[in-house]
């Protein structure tokens, strides 16, 4: 059987690095990209920031009183999807087989180039491309499989490299800690430490059932990353578009409350459904068709997101916008568009840090029980009345 070759490549610092990109002074100073308020969080920082302690995802409070002299820009949704369509080209014409992760985030399956190129030569000559024609720095990793390579590309950063050969996976993985392994959070952090594992040497060498007894099927998958297994293939790069819903009224309407419950709930559902793609969106529309068949639709550009209340808020917004009260409508509907890969890092503009583990518990319900499990508490009532 031949031997896997994949490489994860992943932008160093990407937001702050395309914003030294627009401003030269800004090289060499300590830059935070978030939100501008104190309940805002981090959604990017500079390696100088981060000698100080600060992180992604920290909130904006304690990041300023961490490093006080920090430059804090608001950030640029075009700017950083224009440098990452830039890298995206270059490696999507060079490599044969890619899988766009996240906004800066890449894996590439290099298996069989071995014998005609060398593969890591291969990636090292690529990441130099990437910089020469992008200026932006990246950092590579090459195993066998995506969770070292991922686990590999985070230890050579910032504007490094590294091979894991086959056979040293669980070597390399061992002196490291827990939080290391991608996918594990700080919640399953801390119950492992509470287990006394903090090494990922030690959790490869938890018996599998105590696991799986503690984390249900996670248990499993941690037995495995921890192990150096992984068999997920790279999936062939390929961007969706948009993602709406409409709803057509069997008698036409101009019940305003009902109107306004039914774009709650179609937002409600379709920032549900971004979450579980593992996109978000940076730009909402809204569609009412009259009576008359008249179809108008107003659009506007938002920080991308997969926050509920943000975009309920701009949904409603341009309804009152749109609506004409003196005309019946039959038809209603919402869309996103501008959707861009990766969720952790692109929904921290705007969205306030203590609504992130609401959201995660409110998309677990629905995974349970269904869509409608949970929501809002909105007068869907009359929605017999939709067809």
């Amino acid at each position: 059987m031949q031997d896997k070759a994949i490489v994860h490549m992943d932008l160093d610092s990407f937001f702050v690095s395309v914003e030294r990109l627009r401003n030269s002074q800004l090289v060499g100073k300590p830059v935070i990209v978030g939100g501008q308020s104190d309940r805002a969080v981090v959604a990017a920082c500079s390696y100088e920031t981060r000698k100080f302690g600060v992180q992604s995802a920290m909130p904006m409070k304690l990041a300023r009183q961490l490093c006080p002299d920090a430059i804090i820009l608001r950030g640029d949704y075009e700017a950083y999807s224009a440098h990452s369509d830039i890298v995206t080209e270059i490696i999507t014409n060079t490599a044969p087989l890619v899988e766009k992760a996240s906004i800066d985030e890449f894996y590439l399956d290099m298996t069989g180039m071995e014998k005609f190129f060398g593969t890591y030569k291969f990636a090292t000559e690529l990441r130099q491309k990437i910089l020469k024609e992008s200026g932006l720095s990246i950092s590579f990793g090459l195993s066998e499989n995506k969770t070292i390579s991922k686990v590999a590309t985070n230890e050579a950063k910032p504007a490094g490299q590294m091979q894991i050969l086959r056979g040293e996976e669980r070597s390399f993985l061992a002196p490291l800690s827990v939080a290391k392994i991608p996918m594990i959070g700080n919640v399953t952090a801390q119950t492992l430490k509470n287990m006394g594992v903090s090494q990922v040497g030690t959790l490869s060498l938890m018996p599998l059932k105590l696991l799986e007894k503690t984390f249900g099927k996670l248990g499993k998958t941690l037995w495995e990353k921890a192990n150096g297994i992984d068999f997920s293939p790279v999936i062939p790069y390929s961007e969706q578009k948009s993602i709406s819903k409409e709803m057509t009224f069997e008698k036409d309407t101009t019940d305003v409350s009902m109107l306004k419950a039914l774009f709650i709930n179609m937002t409600e559902q379709l920032t549900y459904d971004l979450r579980k793609s593992g996109h978000c969106a940076g730009c909402i529309s809204v569609k009412i068709r009259y009576s008359n068949f008249d179809t108008q639709s107003k659009q506007m550009s938002i920080p991308i997101i997969t926050a509920d209340h943000i975009l309920i808020a701009h949904a409603l917004e341009l309804f009152e916008k749109l609506y004409d009260r003196r005309l019946l409508i039959r038809l209603v509907g919402v869309r996103f568009t501008k959707l861009v890969r990766g969720m952790e890092q692109l929904n921290l503009f705007d969205k306030s840090a203590k609504l992130a583990p609401l959201y995660q518990a409110m998309d677990n319900i629905r995974d349970w029980y269904g869509i409608h499990a949970v929501g809002r508490a909105v007068d869907l009532s009359r929605k017999k009345r939709i067809g």
